[in-house]
């Protein structure tokens, strides 16, 4: 059988790839309850409906949004993990015109688990890497 640590591994895994392939009936799955917080804005998005909000805010200006793993760690309560978040900016946002232009930021996400359910992602970014390359210079 599956140690915890692996199968809290697994869940981890399924929810970024579910965000890449935008299923996000099976991202929302992998939440024993759906929470994120996005440190840098301040943002919670708490319940299956404020986090299906995020989604469709946050993809429909960046369409193509996806994430690559790069390591993760493991805590006694946590999956923390570094990945790369891509996008290209080709709708609205809060206010933003789409700029047309990609962006590349480096991000760390602590995946707060009770058993086998994430009760919590917590997102950690520089958001001035995003607005930076957003408004560089065509």
């Amino acid at each position: 059988m599956d140690s915890l640590r692996e199968r809290r591994e697994a869940v981890v895994r399924e929810h970024m790839e579910s965000e890449n392939r935008h299923d996000f009936d099976s991202t929302l799955g992998t939440f024993g309850h759906p929470r994120y917080e996005i440190i840098p804005t301040g943002d919670v998005h708490d319940g299956p409906e404020e986090v299906m909000a995020y989604f469709k805010e946050s993809r429909a200006a960046f369409p193509d949004q996806r994430n690559e793993l790069l390591a993760m760690h493991h805590a006694d309560d946590a999956v923390i993990v570094e990945f790369n978040l891509k996008g290209t900016h080709l709708g609205p946002l809060r206010g933003f015109e789409p700029t047309g232009r990609e962006f590349t930021c480096r991000m760390i996400a602590v995946f707060e688990f009770e058993g086998e359910g994430i009760v919590c992602e917590r997102v950690y970014f520089d958001s001035a890497t995003i607005l930076a390359q957003l408004a560089a210079d065509a």
